[in-house]
Formats: structure tokens, C-alpha cells, sequence
């Protein structure tokens, strides 16, 4: 039987042969994919965003499609659309990207709101509608999706209801200098472009759910991850207080994305049961994108992460 430290190894060390560094992203994605969960990433220009997820659907051994959004990009362009067949008169569809296991959305807030809806109703129903019939996506499906936080021009902020289904939001920041001078060792030559391999399948990682569903998780760890999402709601709700800082707290799909998550995390590091512990070591990537910052808040620099901190800090862990 797989373990999950065992599974983790091999993906991790098969990705790390093109992406140096940005151990703990690896580790998330990872856990995304057996929690079923999709993944929003978020970094500056030259972090090895796209080429993180390209490798992950190398190495895991899945169809992959990557999906360069643009201001232009059509609905169309993503789910498919019917083509006419002028040898029978009949129309026939044409399936998009968006029918691929591993679906890159590269630059996902330069498209339009069209293009958002769309692919809305394939992340959350995991099918597509094209010419008012349905069509399921294949399984396992996951949208992997990143975006610029310092591009401005040409983009349109993801409306609330879309950023809530993704299962991570996560920061891909810089890599250290002894990284970064083993990527010039590494690839600065063309010639040594690593090629990976497919060391997993779709149908292992469907196998390997099973055991993620079976990680225990007691009363007790339960009350925690609802009074560290409720608490986001009460700062929220907060009346006449001199400073708001947040404009409503995280919806109930955080209280499941911590609990799957949790789970999923506990299985990969070779534990049986979920601990606070883990809990709070995922808190940050599941609660970030669900919470909404009031201006006040902005205008003294007072970032998501720093109010989960404290949400953190102020909820009593449980003694078991």
C-alpha cells in the first residue's frame, strides 16, 4: 500500500528536477489533488508559476492543458463550442481545454467576467454546457490558476463566488540566493532542459482518496476549525467598532476546505488523525482569499494573512 510520505517523495523529487526551491507550494499542490480541490496561485513575474503546474501534470501522468487568458478569450475558447458538418447538415461538438484532467489558467484575471462564468460552472459542477446540453469533464479534474499582483492594466478582479472555490490561494514568493544560484548552475545552458517523467496516474491518485477520507478527526478538532472560521465572521459583524478591518468572514466552504484539506495534509506527512497543529499550518492558504479586507484595513497595510494570525492567536486549541 502507498503511504503518503512515499507518494509525496516521488512527485516532489520527479517536480524537482525543474523547479528548484518552492518546497512547501509542492507540498500544497499535492494536497489539493487529493482533496479534490482547485488551486489559485499568486506571485510575481519569473517564479516558475506556470512551469510548477506544467511539471505537476508531467509527473503526475495526466492530460494537461494550459489556457493563456486574455481580454479577448471567448467562452468558447475554453469549454468548446458546435461546429456544423456540411456532409450531414448536423451540428457536432467540439470539446475546448477545459476537457484535460489538469487545467492551467494562466493570468486568470485578464478575462472577462463571460469567460469567468464559464468556467465557473466547471469548477464547481465539473461539466460544461455547450449548446444547452451538458457535458461532464473527465475525471480527476482540477484548474490550477495564477495571476500578477501588480499587474493592473488589463485585468478584472475575480468576483468573489469563484475565488471561494478554489481550495488554496497560495503565495509563491522568491526563492533564496543558494536557490536562485542553482537555477543559473542548473539551466544556464540550453542544452540541459530537464525531461520528466510521469511517476503517478489519474487513477492512482483516485485510488489514494480512500485513504485520505479515512484520517480521523475528533469532536474536538472539529469545534476548532469552526471557531477559527467563525471567528473571521465575528470580526466581520463587529458593530461600532472604531476600526473594521474586515468586511465578511469566510463562507462554510472554508470550514470544509480546512477540514478536507486537513486531512489530506495529515495522510501526506504519514498521520492517521488531524491535530491543531496541522490545522493551523493550512489556515493561511485556505482562509486568505475568503475573507474581505475593509479600506480601513488596506490603508494601514493590514494584510489577510496578519488578521488569520490573530484570529489564531486568540482561538484556544484544544487539548486533544
Amino acid at each position: 500500500m502507498i503511504t503518503g510520505p512515499d507518494w509525496s517523495k516521488k512527485l516532489s523529487a520527479e517536480i524537482g528536477k525543474a523547479v528548484i526551491g518552492q518546497d512547501a507550494v509542492v507540498e500544497r499542490l499535492l494536497v489539493a489533488l487529493l482533496a479534490n480541490g482547485h488551486v489559485l496561485l499568486e506571485g510575481m513575474p519569473g517564479l516558475a508559476k506556470t512551469l510548477l503546474v506544467k511539471s505537476l501534470g508531467v509527473t503526475l501522468g495526466v492530460q494537461f492543458e494550459r489556457i493563456q487568458f486574455t481580454p479577448d478569450l471567448l467562452p468558447s475558447d475554453v469549454v468548446g463550442t458546435m461546429i456544423f458538418q456540411p456532409k450531414n447538415g448536423e451540428f457536432s461538438v467540439h470539446h475546448g481545454p477545459i476537457f484535460a484532467n489538469l487545467v492551467l489558467a494562466d493570468e486568470i484575471n485578464r478575462a472577462p467576467a463571460k469567460v469567468q462564468s464559464a468556467l465557473l460552472e466547471a469548477m464547481q459542477e465539473r461539466q460544461v454546457t455547450i449548446g444547452g446540453n451538458t457535458h461532464p469533464l473527465p475525471r480527476p479534474f482540477f484548474v490550477m490558476a495564477t495571476q500578477n499582483p501588480i499587474e493592473q492594466e488589463g485585468t478584472y478582479p475575480l468576483p468573489e463566488a469563484q475565488t471561494d472555490r478554489f481550495l488554496f490561494k497560495l503565495i509563491v514568493d522568491y526563492p533564496s540566493a543558494e536557490e536562485e544560484s542553482s537555477m543559473m548552475q542548473r539551466w544556464g545552458q540550453v542544452t540541459k532542459q530537464p525531461t520528466l517523467l510521469a511517476v503517478s496516474n489519474g487513477a492512482e491518485l483516485l485510488a489514494l482518496r480512500p485513504q485520505v477520507d479515512a484520517v480521523h478527526v475528533s469532536s474536538a478538532v472539529q469545534g476548532y476549525i469552526l471557531a477559527l472560521v467563525r471567528a473571521t465572521r465575528a470580526l466581520a459583524e463587529q458593530e461600532g467598532s472604531a476600526k473594521r478591518y474586515l468586511n465578511f468572514g469566510a463562507s462554510p466552504r472554508a470550514s470544509l476546505a480546512l477540514y478536507q484539506a486537513g486531512k489530506a495534509l495529515a495522510w501526506l506527512r504519514g498521520q492517521d488523525y488531524l491535530t491543531p497543529a496541522l490545522v493551523q499550518d493550512i489556515a493561511a492558504d485556505v482562509l486568505r482569499h475568503r475573507i474581505g479586507l475593509t479600506y480601513e484595513a488596506e490603508a494601514e497595510e493590514i494584510t489577510a494573512d496578519k488578521i488569520i494570525r490573530q484570529v489564531i492567536e486568540r482561538t484556544p486549541v484544544p487539548a486533544n
